[in-house]
């Protein structure tokens, strides 16, 4: 099977949410997938309900649990980069058909690494791997190398009347 590059963008509510749902279908048809998640750490409810899957998808999280405001602290860039070479070590493999960067935009957005690593994880990607980034912000470089992009627009979220994240649903 032909595998391609998938990049989930935009200012809307649920890009890893997409992500998810395609990591479970392929799990559901025995393909192995492997989700990286940068930025996020913690017990979020996506983690316990793919633990039930472990046989099939793995989820490793490279964040450090805080929001990235300005320029990153030492130890995000560190995480991030382990997150990098975790990858690499991943597409080299040859056991995972799905590959998730979830949040990977918005690393390279908020400076964690350079669109430059991005770009060669999208190089060195086997054919038979389906390649998935998610987050906000997608550059020009990653839409134009892409072969599917869906960009969530937010048209209208309870978030903006204070409705905080909620387990099950947001978290």
């Amino acid at each position: 099977m032909k595998g391609y590059i998938q990049v989930y963008t935009g200012d809307g509510k649920g890009k890893t949410t997409a992500a998810l749902g395609l990591a479970l279908r392929a799990a559901g048809a025995g393909l192995r997938v492997y989700m990286a998640q940068f930025l996020k750490k913690g017990d979020y409810s996506e983690i316990q309900a793919l633990e039930r899957f472990s046989d099939r998808i793995t989820v490793e999280q490279f964040g450090l649990g805080h929001f990235v405001k300005g320029k990153p602290a030492a130890e995000d860039i560190a995480a991030a980069q382990k997150g990098l070479k975790r990858i690499m070590d991943i597409l080299a493999g040859g056991r995972h058909q799905v590959v998730i960067l979830d949040e990977g935009n918005v690393a390279v957005a908020c400076g964690l690494f350079a669109e430059k690593a991005l770009m060669e994880i999208i190089d060195r990607k086997p054919d038979d791997v389906e390649l998935i980034i998610t987050g906000r912000g997608a550059s020009p470089q990653v839409i134009e190398r892409a072969d599917l992009v869906s960009e969530v627009r937010a048209v209208k979220h309870y978030y903006t009347s204070g409705v905080r994240a909620r387990v099950g649903i947001e978290k």
